[in-house]
């Protein structure tokens, strides 16, 4: 708006109008800290002129929500671009709306969610602007490039096109029962934990079994995504078997990987805690081979590129409602990993493709989360009435797992107990006997491999390409293109060197 009002010299109308045709709004959270608000004085100091503009915008926005509402002052007040209440700020959600012809969610359950409860307000005004485009992944980085082995396999089933048209992995699903290409699948996927474990071994100094059922979660470390969850699993399997060291379990080498925002104190203790459970679950020869946990530094693109392939067991454990899609479950899946997760995010549409029969869901819905919410959620009731629940948390408060610090990770007990946003306590019971019916199916190879196959056959949906042809279509009105690149290292052909 400030290079066609000032610079180009348009009227304010004609600039709006070409403003907000030229702008669409993709959402990416729920999280109210996430969604940015930008102080009025910091905007006054640095960008004057552009406070204006909005200011102006504002202006116009809320002319056109009271004629659409009249006297409606809680509405308007709730749509402004400005808050007013506390320090003075600008909704830069709000802001995004009001200027894009198109707003959208990257996850049906996300986008139906801003639709109803985030921008409600917004949606009821102009429910034209709003749509879903459900996230996706590049099957020639996440399939071709990072699993040869499986590639092969796949592609001398039903050929290469599933490349570019990853619907056509559907083909695969009339063999599930041929129990050569099942050996084959279990083949690669031996073969890429064998390579992983020799990397880890080299890296972490962790001997870790390759039988072992590797159980990964990698992503960026956050309270919503529930890390903590996955490590009082982690101790709640070591208490028991240390409760019962001649029982018979599952072998399992544990995974977590992420980082941490540089200032969100509570991220950075669930990485400590981590390693602390670690160092002593990895130390006790009573525990030997059977669990194994492994924190993977500095997780980026070249390290999943490893540790996806290798994947048996994939964490998708967010609380319902927190996470807008994800994208880490569809490169698990196309990988051949079964999923642990909760009805969130793209979980949901995951599960409709493939079938409930081959992904493991725990928890609470959206709406048991919201009910929860109103009923009010207290977790001391939830500690005194699971005692493996109780014994681990009493384990991080004692400082067991960190001896030389007792009181290094009370400030996690207290968030659990007295501020926990994320109901961990409330999925617990359910999250670990789904664990147990994994750790079940894991000692039936053939079914899983079954289960894994009917995994990668569903993901076809998943692709960037069909989410970026969505977006061309229903968002800027444009056709994508098909026409064939070259690869990196070949030179593209101009018009000049055509002729």
């Amino acid at each position: 708006m400030r290079i066609l009002v000032d610079i180009e010299g348009l009227t304010w109308a004609r600039a709006w109008e070409v403003c907000v045709k030229t702008c669409a709004y993709t959402n990416h959270t729920v999280l109210p800290e996430a969604l940015e608000r930008w102080p009025v004085s910091m905007l006054e100091h640095i960008l004057p002129r552009h406070l204006q503009i909005i200011y102006e915008i504002n202006h116009h926005h809320l002319q056109e929500v009271a004629k659409r509402y009249p006297g409606d002052m809680d509405r308007i007040r709730n749509m402004s671009l400005v808050e007013e209440h506390g320090e003075k700020r600008i909704n830069m959600a709000h802001l995004c709306i009001v200027g894009s012809h198109a707003v959208n969610g990257v996850a049906a359950i996300h986008s139906e969610i801003i639709k109803r409860d985030i921008f409600k307000n917004f949606y009821d005004m102009f429910p034209e602007r709003f749509q879903n485009k459900t996230n996706g992944i590049t099957p020639r980085r996440w399939l071709l490039l990072c699993n040869p082995t499986l590639a092969d396999a796949v592609a001398e089933k039903i050929g290469e096109d599933w490349v570019v048209h990853l619907d056509q992995l559907t083909k695969l699903k009339p063999l599930v029962n041929d129990s050569g290409f099942i050996r084959t699948i279990q083949v690669a996927k031996q073969e890429n934990k064998m390579r992983l474990a020799k990397q880890l071994e080299q890296e972490y100094g962790v001997k870790v079994n390759p039988s072992s059922m590797f159980d990964i979660q990698v992503k960026r470390i956050h309270e919503y995504k529930r890390q903590l969850l996955n490590c009082m699993h982690i101790i709640t399997l070591y208490n028991r078997i240390k409760a019962n060291p001649s029982g018979t379990f599952v072998p399992r080498t544990i995974m977590i990987g992420g980082k941490a925002a540089p200032g969100y104190h509570t991220a950075k203790q669930i990485i400590r805690l981590i390693c602390a459970v670690a160092r002593v679950v990895n130390n006790d020869p009573i525990v030997g081979d059977r669990l194994k946990v492994i924190y993977l530094e500095n997780y980026r693109v070249t390290l999943a590129e490893q540790i996806i392939p290798a994947a048996d067991l994939s964490e998708q454990i967010s609380t319902a409602g927190t996470e807008a899609s994800g994208t880490g479950n569809m490169k698990f899946m196309l990988n051949g990993a079964l999923t642990i997760g909760t009805l969130d995010g793209a979980n949901i549409e995951m599960m409709e493709e493939m079938g409930r029969d081959n992904i493991f869901i725990f928890g609470m819905t959206v709406e048991e989360v919201e009910e929860l919410k109103r009923r009010g959620y207290n977790a001391r009731d939830y500690y005194n009435n699971l005692p493996e629940l109780r014994q681990c948390i009493d384990q991080i408060d004692s400082g067991f797992f960190s001896p030389n610090n007792p009181d290094q990770f009370k400030d996690l007990v207290n968030i659990l107990m007295y501020h926990d946003r994320f109901f961990l306590f409330a999925d617990y019971e359910s999250y670990i006997k789904c664990q147990d019916e994994v750790a079940k199916l894991y000692q039936k190879p053939n079914e899983w491999a079954k289960k894994a196959l009917l995994n990668i056959a569903s993901s076809g949906k998943f692709s960037s390409d069909r989410t970026i042809s969505e977006y061309g279509r229903e968002i800027w009105g444009v056709e994508p293109s098909w026409e064939k690149l070259p690869a990196p290292h070949e030179p593209r052909e101009t018009e000049e060197s055509s002729k």
